[in-house]
């Protein structure tokens, strides 16, 4: 048998030698001999011929002191065992395998290959239906990544943990790991991430925002001017296409439909694309409502969720808000659903865990006993002499950190308790009223309620995302992702957002001091949201006159400046300062957490920018000034 292979590797190298392999055909950049037994090494993975194949190229990689080709060795038996079928210690094979790769990989030098082992574990796990054990690899591999400082680490594991997460319909925790991906794709120069397209991962951070908003059309917009290949592009049709329907663009809507559904590899982008194109049309002819078993039927929750707003946009409001709820009761199944596999999941990961942990234990005994003792009495004799010193001072801080935490939580709830009850009773309210006997309201009074219930919904929202965020930034993970924006076009964008919530008789409008546009580098979503929450504030406190948003180059040089003036009662010139403090509030009978104001600077600060109040401003009202970097030091 040895003969035979010796006379294989004689053949191969010499074929390696009479046909050299060029660098445009050697991609792997290893040895030309060492690559061509890696090509037959790659056409007998899974089959009876594999060893041979794989002893082969490893006897060339050690050889020709190719450490490269050697690292890719581990690589294919790692392949090989995920390609067979299953056996009652696949899984641990594959550990062992991806263990013994990741050391060869580092001894080598080779990080790409450490971090690609953490890739084809977690296709082996997803594969075979073990999605969380998938997602802790990935998690490792990304804290592996993060420690390392290695781009391609962080890119590879924070895109496949959003597609995890997005697999389970958890777009809440998919949003920051494709926000990092997209981030790291904008600034980096690793050609191995460059050679990548963007696209999916704006698409699917579009489908993290409100349906038909104004992040998922920007979304969707950066996702085609980053497309590269004809499947990306196809994708961002498909999504101009749920868009026009939304916006109830018919004529564009048949257009695209047409070219998606034409197009071959168009199943690959969404499934069950035939129930979806033939439900918007239900939507359009009113026959959506014998079909509702079908919605739930479609490919994600996003699609159900498409068809819920078209039918509402379509004048089904009622059967609209059914559907909203069987989607919320059927995303808590999903929930739970998960939740179970995960437990059980853990359960069989902590089984084998404790197992070995107990054969480790047993063979290791008799030496470890000793050692613990000694150090045992060692901590305790240092504890001892130091607890007399620390001990009333630790307790001291303690005491001081308690009453704080004690008060600020009691501030907390007692805010929140009032400002969430508000919203909660009016949707409570206006639905018990929408579900009295048909006939007891007017269609017209129906509308007004339903009015009501999403005004205060809305509300609800603002109210927690003001928490969420006020959270995030204390925990340091707020990200300024810098790209071109455009002043005009985010200034138009923060009224469209906020006009809803004027008071009646009150008017908003936007007067920039020069008209002609101007793009620059900058977080647009960051200065809408600010732009968002000082024209809400001015909402909450105007009842009469005007709200106007403007912008000016001249004010501040070197700046694009916004302001916001209303006619409201005005902010005294002392509390300047204190209206920018976490929970404060002038007036409490006005509804708000008091956490606007104080996001609002924290965003600014980590922006490079500055927001004030302008104390100059004669009145009546206020005047809030936003002033924000046309050359910002990008972090």
């Amino acid at each position: 048998m040895k003969k035979i292979l010796l006379a294989i590797f004689v053949l191969l190298t010499f074929c390696a030698w009479a046909a050299p392999v060029t660098e445009k055909n050697n991609p792997l950049g290893i040895d030309n001999t060492c690559y061509v037994m890696y090509q037959e090494v790659e056409k007998q993975l899974g089959k009876d011929g594999f060893s041979a194949a794989a002893d082969l190229f490893l006897q060339a990689a050690t050889a020709k002191k190719d450490d490269k080709a050697l690292v890719i060795y581990h690589v294919e038996l790692l392949k090989d065992l995920i390609v067979r079928p299953l056996s009652e210690d696949s899984d641990a094979r594959v550990d062992e395998m991806r263990e013994r790769l990741k050391q060869v990989a580092r001894e080598k030098n080779q990080p790409y290959y450490f971090y690609y082992s953490y890739q084809l574990s977690q296709e082996y796990y997803t594969k075979h239906g073990e999605s969380y054990r998938a997602l802790l690899l990935l998690q490792e591999m990304q804290n592996h990544a993060l420690a390392d400082d290695d781009a391609y680490g962080i890119w590879t594991s924070s895109k496949y943990l959003a597609d995890i997460y997005i697999r389970n319909n958890d777009y809440v925790s998919a949003k920051p790991h494709l926000l990092q991906a997209i981030r790291l794709y904008n600034t980096t120069s690793d050609e191995s991430i460059r050679r990548e397209s963007p696209t999916r991962l704006y698409c699917d951070l579009a489908d993290t925002y409100p349906i038909a908003s104004d992040s998922v059309r920007i979304n969707v917009a950066l996702a085609r001017r980053n497309a590269k290949f004809h499947l990306d592009s196809l994708r961002c049709t498909y999504y101009d296409l749920r868009l026009a329907a939304l916006d109830n663009d018919l004529e564009k809507y048949l257009e695209l439909r047409e070219i998606c559904k034409n197009d071959p590899q168009f199943h690959t982008i969404t499934r069950n694309s035939r129930m979806f194109f033939s439900l918007i049309d239900a939507c359009l002819d009113g026959s959506i409502i014998q079909r509702e078993d079908e919605i739930y039927h479609l490919a994600t929750i996003r699609e159900m969720k498409v068809i819920a707003n078209l039918c509402e946009n379509w004048g089904y409001k009622e059967f609209a808000f059914n559907v909203e709820k069987k989607l919320v009761n059927l995303m808590e199944g999903l929930i739970s659903s998960t939740n179970s596999s995960r437990v059980s999941e853990l359960d069989v990961s902590m089984g084998k865990a404790a197992l070995n942990a107990e054969l480790v234990s047993k063979q290791n005994q008799l030496s470890r006993v000793s050692i613990f003792v000694a150090i045992l009495l060692a901590i305790i004799l240092l504890a001892t002499a130091l607890f007399s010193l620390l001990y009333i001072r630790q307790l001291k801080q303690t005491n001081a950190k308690v009453l704080l935490a004690n008060a600020a939580k009691t501030r907390f709830v007692q805010n929140m308790s009032h400002e969430v009850r508000t919203p909660l009773n009016a949707i409570v309210g206006f639905s018990q009223l929408l579900s009295l006997p048909d006939g007891s309201l007017t269609p017209e009074e129906k509308d007004e309620f339903s009015g009501h219930i999403v005004n205060n919904t809305k509300m609800l929202t603002m109210l927690l995302d003001d928490i969420l965020n006020a959270s995030s930034m204390d925990k340091g993970e707020y990200r300024i992702t810098y790209e071109e924006g455009e002043k005009n076009y985010m200034c138009l964008a923060a009224i469209s957002s906020a006009e809803h919530r004027l008071q009646p008789g009150v008017k908003m409008y936007y007067e920039p001091e020069e008209a002609e546009p101007l793009t620059f580098r900058t977080d647009p979503r960051r200065v809408q949201q600010i732009l968002i929450n000082l024209l809400t504030n001015s909402c909450k406190h105007t009842t009469e006159g005007e709200i106007r948003l403007s912008s000016s180059l001249s004010e501040n040089p070197g700046f694009v400046t916004f302001s916001v003036t209303d006619t409201g009662p005005g902010v005294p010139a002392d509390q300047a300062d204190h209206i920018f403090e976490r929970f404060t509030k002038l007036n409490e009978f006005v509804q708000g957490t008091g956490l606007g104001l104080s996001i609002c600077r924290d965003i600014a600060t980590r922006m490079g920018a500055r927001i004030l109040l302008d104390t100059n401003y004669p009145g009546p009202g206020a005047r809030f000034v936003f002033i924000v970097p046309i050359n910002p030091e990008e972090k």
